[in-house]
């Protein structure tokens, strides 16, 4: 039953990313005062919060673009124009 359960984990891919988050707390050069907390971050994905400023960040980005794009437009017709 163990050995099942290990088999799942790994071809689950769960041993691997465990391995990786506990690699990167070893090669901290400054351990945290709750390696817990660093797991709980480095395991998980991003908190509604964060992702919810990814989102933002996002579509101003988007926005900016689509800027960019309507101004290149307008200098490229004008120079065509020229």
């Amino acid at each position: 039953k163990k050995e099942a359960f290990r088999k799942y984990l790994e071809s689950a891919g769960v041993i691997d990313s465990l391995t990786k988050v506990l690699v990167s707390l070893y090669e901290e050069p400054d351990k945290p005062a709750t390696a817990i907390d660093f797991l709980k971050a480095n395991l998980g994905g991003p908190t509604p919060a964060e992702y919810e400023a990814l989102e933002e960040e996002k579509n101003t980005l988007a926005a900016e673009l689509e800027a960019t794009k309507k101004e290149l437009a307008e200098t490229q017709a004008k120079l065509e124009a020229a």
